[in-house]
């Protein structure tokens, strides 16, 4: 009942509009399962295979988390998702940059940089991507829930997700863990 104490007498008893913007945050933050999440509309039967947090100079950078249909080995022929959930700010420059230089770095064909610039937008901590792939020539991409664009491109799945899942990642204990091994 302390808490009580902490709220002035304007704020009480609360009026019908206060109690309307009440009532609509308490259904927003609660209805976690009320809207279709983009991981289980796209992909059967998703389940969390493995998650890791990628760290650059000993700091966290983002936490990944691969799906797989009904939590499956980790298979390239086979559909998945994977989401990261970033732990700092990053520019949208330096998310389309980074993505170029790694698939450079592994020999991946890429998409070009404006293709990513519409997939790729600033984040803050907090907010998380995911990509699904539907194939072997389809990821789709989703900010916060929202999708952002489809890449269409001849094996973009395994040249986009190779950053992650790779045999030549920047860290294979990262991978390891992502991978549920």
């Amino acid at each position: 009942m302390a808490f009580l104490k902490k709220i002035r007498p304007s704020m009480w008893p609360p009026n019908k509009s206060t109690l309307r913007v009440a009532l609509l945050s308490i259904a927003l933050l609660s209805s976690g399962g009320a809207v279709a999440s983009p991981l289980s509309s796209e992909l059967s039967d998703p389940k969390l295979l493995g998650s890791s947090t990628f760290r650059f100079l000993g700091l966290p950078v983002y936490d990944a988390k691969l799906f797989t249909p009904a939590g499956a080995a980790f298979n390239w022929t086979e559909d998945f998702g994977l989401q990261l959930t970033y732990r700092k700010n990053l520019a949208q420059k330096a998310l389309v940059e980074s993505t170029l230089d790694e698939m450079a770095r592994q020999g991946n064909p890429a998409p070009t940089k404006a293709q990513l610039e519409t997939c790729f937008q600033a984040v803050s901590k907090g907010d998380s991507y995911l990509a699904i792939s539907e194939g072997p020539n389809k990821v789709g991409f989703w900010r916060n829930g929202a999708q952002t664009c489809t890449l269409t491109n001849t094996g973009i799945k395994k040249s986009f997700m190779s950053i992650f899942l790779g045999d030549n990642t920047r860290s294979a204990s990262f991978t390891r863990q992502l991978k549920g091994q």
